[in-house]
Protein backbone atom coordinates (compact mmCIF):
# COMPACT_ATOMS: atom_id res chain seq x y z
CA UNK A 1 0.00 0.00 0.00
CA UNK A 2 1.30 3.46 -0.92
CA UNK A 3 -0.63 6.03 1.07
CA UNK A 4 -0.47 9.81 0.77
CA UNK A 5 -0.31 11.35 4.25
CA UNK A 6 -1.69 14.87 4.62
CA UNK A 7 -1.09 15.31 8.34
CA UNK A 8 2.65 15.12 7.65
CA UNK A 9 3.36 13.23 10.89
CA UNK A 10 5.23 9.95 10.77
CA UNK A 11 6.55 7.31 13.15
CA UNK A 12 9.55 5.05 12.52
CA UNK A 13 11.31 2.49 14.72
CA UNK A 14 14.40 3.53 16.61
CA UNK A 15 16.12 0.86 18.68
CA UNK A 16 13.48 -0.95 20.70
CA UNK A 17 11.16 2.06 20.56
CA UNK A 18 9.89 4.58 18.01
CA UNK A 19 10.33 8.23 17.17
CA UNK A 20 7.81 10.63 15.66
CA UNK A 21 8.64 13.49 13.34
CA UNK A 22 6.99 15.96 10.99
CA UNK A 23 7.81 17.29 7.54
CA UNK A 24 8.23 20.95 6.57
CA UNK A 25 5.40 22.37 4.48
CA UNK A 26 7.46 22.40 1.28
CA UNK A 27 7.96 18.63 1.39
CA UNK A 28 5.34 16.23 0.08
CA UNK A 29 5.26 13.12 2.24
CA UNK A 30 3.94 9.63 1.63
CA UNK A 31 4.37 6.33 3.40
CA UNK A 32 5.18 2.94 1.94
CA UNK A 33 3.62 0.18 3.98
CA UNK A 34 2.52 -3.37 3.34
CA UNK A 35 -0.92 -4.88 3.88
CA UNK A 36 -1.83 -5.90 7.39
CA UNK A 37 -1.51 -9.66 7.69
CA UNK A 38 -3.37 -11.89 10.13
CA UNK A 39 -1.09 -12.81 13.00
CA UNK A 40 -0.73 -16.12 14.72
CA UNK A 41 -2.51 -15.63 18.06
CA UNK A 42 -0.80 -18.56 19.80
CA UNK A 43 2.62 -19.03 18.17
CA UNK A 44 3.67 -22.00 20.34
CA UNK A 45 0.46 -23.85 19.50
CA UNK A 46 0.85 -22.97 15.81
CA UNK A 47 4.40 -24.35 15.86
CA UNK A 48 3.16 -27.63 17.32
CA UNK A 49 0.47 -27.90 14.66
CA UNK A 50 2.89 -27.04 11.83
CA UNK A 51 5.58 -29.48 12.92
CA UNK A 52 2.99 -32.26 13.08
CA UNK A 53 2.18 -31.52 9.42
CA UNK A 54 5.59 -31.07 7.80
CA UNK A 55 5.86 -30.02 4.16
CA UNK A 56 7.37 -32.65 1.83
CA UNK A 57 8.98 -34.51 4.72
CA UNK A 58 8.32 -37.37 7.11
CA UNK A 59 7.56 -36.27 10.69
CA UNK A 60 10.62 -35.11 12.57
CA UNK A 61 10.15 -37.73 15.26
CA UNK A 62 10.47 -40.39 12.55
CA UNK A 63 13.61 -38.75 11.13
CA UNK A 64 15.01 -38.68 14.67
CA UNK A 65 14.66 -42.41 15.34
CA UNK A 66 18.01 -44.01 16.33
CA UNK A 67 19.90 -40.74 15.84
CA UNK A 68 22.83 -40.23 18.21
CA UNK A 69 24.11 -36.81 17.13
CA UNK A 70 21.63 -34.09 16.20
CA UNK A 71 22.53 -30.49 15.32
CA UNK A 72 20.06 -27.60 15.17
CA UNK A 73 21.52 -24.55 13.40
CA UNK A 74 19.79 -21.42 14.69
CA UNK A 75 19.95 -17.76 13.68
CA UNK A 76 22.17 -15.26 15.48
CA UNK A 77 21.38 -12.02 17.28
CA UNK A 78 21.24 -10.01 14.04
CA UNK A 79 18.15 -11.92 12.89
CA UNK A 80 14.71 -11.27 14.38
CA UNK A 81 13.85 -14.95 14.02
CA UNK A 82 11.52 -16.41 16.70
CA UNK A 83 13.83 -19.28 17.61
CA UNK A 84 12.25 -19.36 21.07
CA UNK A 85 9.08 -20.54 19.30
CA UNK A 86 10.58 -22.67 16.50
CA UNK A 87 13.17 -24.61 18.50
CA UNK A 88 11.04 -25.97 21.40
CA UNK A 89 8.70 -27.71 18.94
CA UNK A 90 11.74 -29.30 17.29
CA UNK A 91 13.14 -30.43 20.61
CA UNK A 92 9.83 -32.00 21.61
CA UNK A 93 9.76 -33.97 18.36
CA UNK A 94 13.37 -35.08 18.77
CA UNK A 95 12.69 -36.35 22.27
CA UNK A 96 9.53 -38.09 21.03
CA UNK A 97 11.81 -39.86 18.55
CA UNK A 98 14.10 -41.05 21.33
CA UNK A 99 16.88 -38.45 21.13
CA UNK A 100 18.44 -37.56 24.49
CA UNK A 101 19.49 -34.09 25.66
CA UNK A 102 23.20 -34.85 25.42
CA UNK A 103 22.83 -35.96 21.78
CA UNK A 104 21.66 -32.47 20.74
CA UNK A 105 23.88 -29.51 19.84
CA UNK A 106 22.45 -26.09 19.05
CA UNK A 107 24.81 -24.28 16.66
CA UNK A 108 24.44 -20.49 16.44
CA UNK A 109 24.91 -19.57 12.77
CA UNK A 110 26.86 -16.33 13.13
CA UNK A 111 28.40 -16.38 9.65
CA UNK A 112 31.07 -13.68 9.61
CA UNK A 113 29.52 -11.80 12.53
CA UNK A 114 30.71 -11.86 16.13
CA UNK A 115 29.90 -14.68 18.51
CA UNK A 116 26.65 -14.28 20.41
CA UNK A 117 26.64 -13.39 24.09
CA UNK A 118 25.03 -15.49 26.79
CA UNK A 119 22.28 -12.89 27.18
CA UNK A 120 21.61 -12.98 23.43
CA UNK A 121 21.36 -16.76 23.52
CA UNK A 122 18.88 -16.53 26.37
CA UNK A 123 16.84 -13.91 24.53
CA UNK A 124 16.82 -15.90 21.29
CA UNK A 125 16.18 -19.36 22.72
CA UNK A 126 14.88 -18.90 26.24
CA UNK A 127 16.79 -19.45 29.48
CA UNK A 128 15.49 -23.00 29.94
CA UNK A 129 16.95 -24.18 26.63
CA UNK A 130 20.27 -22.43 27.25
CA UNK A 131 20.61 -24.16 30.59
CA UNK A 132 19.60 -27.59 29.30
CA UNK A 133 21.41 -28.02 25.96
CA UNK A 134 24.89 -27.65 24.50
CA UNK A 135 25.05 -24.37 22.54
CA UNK A 136 28.05 -23.37 20.41
CA UNK A 137 28.77 -20.41 18.14
CA UNK A 138 29.97 -21.21 14.63
CA UNK A 139 33.47 -19.99 13.74
CA UNK A 140 33.96 -19.65 10.00
CA UNK A 141 37.66 -18.93 10.38
CA UNK A 142 38.55 -22.07 12.33
CA UNK A 143 39.90 -24.47 9.69
CA UNK A 144 39.94 -27.37 12.13
CA UNK A 145 36.18 -27.13 12.54
CA UNK A 146 35.23 -26.91 8.86
CA UNK A 147 34.63 -29.69 6.34
CA UNK A 148 34.27 -29.44 2.53
CA UNK A 149 30.83 -30.03 1.02
CA UNK A 150 31.04 -29.02 -2.68
CA UNK A 151 33.69 -27.68 -5.04
CA UNK A 152 33.87 -23.93 -5.33
CA UNK A 153 34.13 -22.13 -8.69
CA UNK A 154 37.83 -21.24 -8.36
CA UNK A 155 39.29 -24.49 -7.06
CA UNK A 156 38.67 -24.01 -3.35
CA UNK A 157 35.87 -26.05 -1.81
CA UNK A 158 32.93 -24.58 0.03
CA UNK A 159 33.05 -25.74 3.64
CA UNK A 160 30.53 -25.96 6.45
CA UNK A 161 30.86 -26.39 10.21
CA UNK A 162 32.19 -29.80 11.23
CA UNK A 163 29.55 -29.91 13.97
CA UNK A 164 26.82 -29.64 11.35
CA UNK A 165 28.40 -32.05 8.87
CA UNK A 166 29.25 -34.75 11.39
CA UNK A 167 25.77 -34.81 12.90
CA UNK A 168 23.56 -37.66 11.78
CA UNK A 169 20.56 -35.32 11.64
CA UNK A 170 20.91 -31.65 10.71
CA UNK A 171 18.08 -29.18 11.31
CA UNK A 172 17.84 -25.39 10.99
CA UNK A 173 15.63 -22.42 11.77
CA UNK A 174 15.14 -19.26 9.76
CA UNK A 175 12.95 -16.28 9.00
CA UNK A 176 11.59 -15.73 5.49
CA UNK A 177 11.92 -12.03 4.63
CA UNK A 178 13.34 -10.01 1.72
CA UNK A 179 17.08 -10.54 1.31
CA UNK A 180 19.34 -8.56 -0.98
CA UNK A 181 21.12 -11.62 -2.33
CA UNK A 182 18.90 -14.65 -1.64
CA UNK A 183 15.66 -12.99 -2.73
CA UNK A 184 14.18 -14.22 0.52
CA UNK A 185 16.13 -15.49 3.51
CA UNK A 186 15.32 -18.77 5.22
CA UNK A 187 15.45 -22.31 3.88
CA UNK A 188 19.03 -23.56 3.66
CA UNK A 189 20.69 -20.17 4.21
CA UNK A 190 21.19 -20.61 7.97
CA UNK A 191 23.43 -23.61 7.26
CA UNK A 192 25.02 -22.65 3.93
CA UNK A 193 25.94 -19.09 4.92
CA UNK A 194 25.51 -18.87 8.69
CA UNK A 195 27.54 -22.07 9.21
CA UNK A 196 29.74 -21.66 6.14
CA UNK A 197 33.40 -20.78 5.72
CA UNK A 198 34.95 -17.56 4.47
CA UNK A 199 35.28 -18.86 0.91
CA UNK A 200 31.57 -19.65 0.68
CA UNK A 201 30.56 -16.30 2.14
CA UNK A 202 33.04 -14.36 -0.01
CA UNK A 203 31.88 -16.02 -3.23
CA UNK A 204 28.16 -15.75 -2.59
CA UNK A 205 28.41 -12.14 -1.45
CA UNK A 206 31.04 -10.96 -3.92
CA UNK A 207 30.82 -8.44 -6.78
CA UNK A 208 30.45 -11.16 -9.43
CA UNK A 209 27.37 -12.51 -7.63
CA UNK A 210 25.74 -9.12 -7.05
CA UNK A 211 26.42 -8.03 -10.62
CA UNK A 212 24.26 -10.89 -11.94
CA UNK A 213 20.73 -9.69 -12.79
CA UNK A 214 19.10 -12.64 -11.02
CA UNK A 215 20.62 -11.73 -7.65
CA UNK A 216 17.87 -9.44 -6.45
CA UNK A 217 15.50 -8.79 -3.60
CA UNK A 218 12.28 -10.82 -3.62
CA UNK A 219 13.49 -13.08 -6.44
CA UNK A 220 14.01 -16.81 -5.81
CA UNK A 221 13.60 -18.44 -9.22
CA UNK A 222 16.68 -17.99 -11.36
CA UNK A 223 18.60 -16.46 -8.46
CA UNK A 224 22.25 -17.67 -8.59
CA UNK A 225 22.80 -16.94 -4.90
CA UNK A 226 19.82 -19.08 -4.00
CA UNK A 227 21.12 -21.84 -6.26
CA UNK A 228 24.43 -21.99 -4.37
CA UNK A 229 22.69 -21.85 -0.99
CA UNK A 230 20.50 -24.81 -1.88
CA UNK A 231 23.42 -26.85 -3.26
CA UNK A 232 25.54 -26.28 -0.14
CA UNK A 233 22.66 -27.01 2.23
CA UNK A 234 21.81 -30.22 0.37
CA UNK A 235 25.45 -31.34 0.36
CA UNK A 236 25.57 -30.69 4.12
CA UNK A 237 22.55 -33.02 4.45
CA UNK A 238 20.23 -30.41 5.89
CA UNK A 239 17.16 -32.56 6.44
CA UNK A 240 14.49 -30.43 8.09
CA UNK A 241 13.84 -26.73 8.82
CA UNK A 242 11.47 -24.59 10.82
CA UNK A 243 10.85 -21.18 9.26
CA UNK A 244 8.58 -18.25 10.08
CA UNK A 245 7.30 -15.04 8.51
CA UNK A 246 7.10 -11.95 10.72
CA UNK A 247 5.20 -8.71 10.14
CA UNK A 248 6.46 -5.17 10.72
CA UNK A 249 5.87 -5.51 14.46
CA UNK A 250 7.80 -8.80 14.71
CA UNK A 251 4.57 -10.75 15.14
CA UNK A 252 4.41 -14.19 13.58
CA UNK A 253 2.31 -14.40 10.42
CA UNK A 254 3.10 -17.97 9.38
CA UNK A 255 5.15 -20.98 10.53
CA UNK A 256 6.14 -24.01 8.48
CA UNK A 257 8.33 -27.06 9.05
CA UNK A 258 9.63 -29.70 6.68
CA UNK A 259 12.01 -30.14 3.75
CA UNK A 260 14.22 -27.02 3.36
CA UNK A 261 13.40 -26.05 -0.24
CA UNK A 262 9.72 -26.88 0.01
CA UNK A 263 9.31 -24.82 3.20
CA UNK A 264 11.21 -21.92 1.69
CA UNK A 265 9.17 -21.95 -1.52
CA UNK A 266 5.90 -22.15 0.41
CA UNK A 267 6.68 -19.27 2.74
CA UNK A 268 8.26 -17.10 0.02
CA UNK A 269 4.98 -17.36 -1.90
CA UNK A 270 3.08 -16.22 1.19
CA UNK A 271 5.62 -13.47 1.93
CA UNK A 272 5.69 -11.85 -1.51
CA UNK A 273 2.43 -9.87 -1.27
CA UNK A 274 3.18 -8.99 2.37
CA UNK A 275 6.56 -7.41 1.71
CA UNK A 276 6.16 -5.61 -1.63
CA UNK A 277 4.21 -2.44 -2.37
CA UNK A 278 3.96 -0.21 -5.44
CA UNK A 279 4.85 3.47 -5.59
CA UNK A 280 4.19 5.73 -8.59
CA UNK A 281 7.68 7.19 -9.04
CA UNK A 282 11.14 7.66 -7.62
CA UNK A 283 11.47 10.19 -4.80
CA UNK A 284 13.93 12.88 -3.77
CA UNK A 285 14.29 11.74 -0.17
CA UNK A 286 13.58 8.42 1.57
CA UNK A 287 13.49 7.88 5.32
CA UNK A 288 14.27 4.22 5.87
CA UNK A 289 13.45 2.78 9.29
CA UNK A 290 15.41 -0.16 10.69
CA UNK A 291 14.72 -0.81 14.36
CA UNK A 292 16.04 -3.46 16.73
CA UNK A 293 18.13 -5.59 16.32
CA UNK A 294 19.41 -4.43 12.93
CA UNK A 295 20.17 -0.88 14.04
CA UNK A 296 22.63 -2.05 16.70
CA UNK A 297 25.52 -1.39 14.31
CA UNK A 298 26.16 0.48 11.08
CA UNK A 299 26.93 -2.65 9.08
CA UNK A 300 23.40 -3.94 9.62
CA UNK A 301 21.60 -0.58 9.63
CA UNK A 302 23.06 0.37 6.24
CA UNK A 303 20.94 -2.40 4.72
CA UNK A 304 17.99 -0.01 4.85
CA UNK A 305 19.63 2.13 2.16
CA UNK A 306 20.83 -0.72 -0.04
CA UNK A 307 17.47 -2.51 0.08
CA UNK A 308 15.78 0.59 -1.31
CA UNK A 309 18.38 1.15 -4.00
CA UNK A 310 18.68 -2.50 -5.04
CA UNK A 311 14.97 -2.86 -5.56
CA UNK A 312 14.04 -3.63 -9.19
CA UNK A 313 14.09 0.17 -9.72
CA UNK A 314 16.04 2.34 -7.24
CA UNK A 315 13.55 4.09 -4.95
CA UNK A 316 15.54 7.33 -4.65
CA UNK A 317 16.33 9.27 -7.81
CA UNK A 318 19.95 9.99 -8.77
CA UNK A 319 21.24 12.78 -6.55
CA UNK A 320 18.66 12.10 -3.86
CA UNK A 321 19.08 11.36 -0.15
CA UNK A 322 18.39 8.37 2.08
CA UNK A 323 17.96 9.01 5.82
CA UNK A 324 18.47 6.08 8.21
CA UNK A 325 17.35 6.63 11.83
CA UNK A 326 19.79 4.49 13.85
CA UNK A 327 21.88 5.01 16.98
CA UNK A 328 24.34 2.19 16.15
CA UNK A 329 25.52 1.71 19.77
CA UNK A 330 27.94 -1.03 18.62
CA UNK A 331 29.57 1.32 16.11
CA UNK A 332 30.32 -0.37 12.80
CA UNK A 333 29.89 -3.75 14.50
CA UNK A 334 32.22 -5.94 16.53
CA UNK A 335 32.52 -8.99 14.28
CA UNK A 336 35.33 -9.60 11.79
CA UNK A 337 32.93 -9.03 8.90
CA UNK A 338 31.76 -5.70 10.28
CA UNK A 339 35.34 -4.57 10.82
CA UNK A 340 36.22 -5.46 7.23
CA UNK A 341 33.25 -3.36 6.10
CA UNK A 342 34.61 -0.43 8.11
CA UNK A 343 38.12 -0.89 6.74
CA UNK A 344 36.95 -1.06 3.14
CA UNK A 345 34.62 1.92 3.48
CA UNK A 346 37.35 3.99 5.13
CA UNK A 347 39.93 3.46 2.39
CA UNK A 348 40.97 6.40 0.23
CA UNK A 349 39.45 7.00 -3.17
CA UNK A 350 35.73 7.17 -2.46
CA UNK A 351 32.93 4.96 -3.76
CA UNK A 352 34.33 4.43 -7.26
CA UNK A 353 37.67 3.17 -5.91
CA UNK A 354 35.90 0.85 -3.45
CA UNK A 355 33.91 -0.65 -6.32
CA UNK A 356 36.89 -0.96 -8.66
CA UNK A 357 39.08 -2.49 -5.95
CA UNK A 358 36.45 -5.08 -5.06
CA UNK A 359 36.07 -6.10 -8.70
CA UNK A 360 39.83 -6.10 -9.22
CA UNK A 361 40.98 -7.84 -6.03
CA UNK A 362 37.89 -9.63 -4.75
CA UNK A 363 36.53 -9.29 -1.23
CA UNK A 364 36.56 -11.01 2.11
CA UNK A 365 33.33 -11.73 4.01
CA UNK A 366 31.94 -8.50 5.40
CA UNK A 367 33.65 -6.28 2.85
CA UNK A 368 30.83 -7.02 0.39
CA UNK A 369 28.68 -4.55 2.35
CA UNK A 370 31.23 -1.85 1.44
CA UNK A 371 30.89 -2.78 -2.24
CA UNK A 372 27.11 -2.57 -1.98
CA UNK A 373 27.10 0.72 -0.12
CA UNK A 374 29.67 2.25 -2.47
CA UNK A 375 27.27 1.52 -5.32
CA UNK A 376 24.50 3.22 -3.33
CA UNK A 377 26.69 6.27 -2.66
CA UNK A 378 27.38 6.69 -6.37
CA UNK A 379 23.67 7.40 -6.81
CA UNK A 380 22.50 8.94 -3.53
CA UNK A 381 23.70 10.45 -0.25
CA UNK A 382 23.15 8.64 3.04
CA UNK A 383 22.45 10.40 6.36
CA UNK A 384 22.37 8.48 9.64
CA UNK A 385 20.05 10.29 12.05
CA UNK A 386 20.70 9.81 15.77
CA UNK A 387 23.98 7.94 15.37
CA UNK A 388 25.93 7.98 18.63
CA UNK A 389 29.35 8.35 16.96
CA UNK A 390 29.08 11.05 14.30
CA UNK A 391 32.71 10.56 13.28
CA UNK A 392 31.94 6.97 12.29
CA UNK A 393 29.32 8.12 9.79
CA UNK A 394 31.77 10.56 8.23
CA UNK A 395 34.51 7.92 8.17
CA UNK A 396 32.49 5.68 5.86
CA UNK A 397 31.23 8.46 3.60
CA UNK A 398 27.81 8.98 5.21
CA UNK A 399 26.60 12.16 6.89
CA UNK A 400 25.60 12.28 10.58
CA UNK A 401 22.62 14.13 12.02
CA UNK A 402 21.47 14.43 15.62
CA UNK A 403 17.87 13.66 14.69
CA UNK A 404 15.50 13.34 11.72
CA UNK A 405 14.69 17.07 11.68
CA UNK A 406 18.38 17.92 11.22
CA UNK A 407 18.72 15.16 8.62
CA UNK A 408 15.81 16.63 6.65
CA UNK A 409 17.39 20.08 6.75
CA UNK A 410 20.62 18.64 5.31
CA UNK A 411 18.67 16.73 2.67
CA UNK A 412 16.67 19.82 1.63
CA UNK A 413 19.89 21.76 1.19
CA UNK A 414 21.04 19.08 -1.24
CA UNK A 415 17.88 18.35 -3.26
CA UNK A 416 16.07 21.71 -2.97
CA UNK A 417 12.34 22.30 -2.64
CA UNK A 418 9.68 21.35 -3.34
CA UNK A 419 10.71 17.77 -2.78
CA UNK A 420 9.06 14.40 -2.38
CA UNK A 421 9.68 12.27 0.72
CA UNK A 422 8.89 8.59 1.05
CA UNK A 423 8.80 7.17 4.58
CA UNK A 424 9.43 3.42 4.76
CA UNK A 425 9.00 2.57 8.46
CA UNK A 426 10.38 -0.96 8.01
CA UNK A 427 12.78 -0.74 5.09
CA UNK A 428 14.08 -4.28 5.55
CA UNK A 429 10.57 -5.71 5.36
CA UNK A 430 8.90 -3.43 2.80
CA UNK A 431 10.13 -3.40 -0.78
CA UNK A 432 8.73 -0.43 -2.74
CA UNK A 433 8.34 -1.23 -6.43
CA UNK A 434 8.60 1.86 -8.62
CA UNK A 435 6.57 2.16 -11.80
CA UNK A 436 9.36 1.77 -14.43
CA UNK A 437 7.68 4.28 -16.72
CA UNK A 438 8.17 7.01 -14.09
CA UNK A 439 11.91 6.59 -13.51
CA UNK A 440 13.89 9.81 -13.40
CA UNK A 441 16.19 10.37 -16.35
Amino acid sequence: MHQQVHAQRFTVPFGRGTIEFGLPDDLTGSIASTPAAPIVSDPAAAARVAIARPIASPPLRRLAKDKQNVCIAVTDATRACPDHILVPAMLDELHAGGVTDDAITILVAVGAHRASTLDEKREKLGAAIVERYRIIDHDGQDDANLLPVIDGPVGEPFRVSRIAIESDLLLATGVVEPHQYAGYSGGGKTVAIGCGDENTIAYTHGPAMLDQPGTRLAQVDGNPFQTVVRRVAAAANLAFVGNAILNDDAQIVAIAYGAPNAVHDELATIAAPLFTTTIPSQVDIAIAGVGYPKDANLYQASRAASYLQFAPVPVVRPGGVIIIPAACPEGAGKGVGEQRFLEAMSAAGGPREIIDRARREGIRPGAQRAFVMARVLEEASVIVAGIEDSSLARQVGFMPATNIDEALAIAIEQVGTPASVLVVPHALLTLPIVNPAMVAG
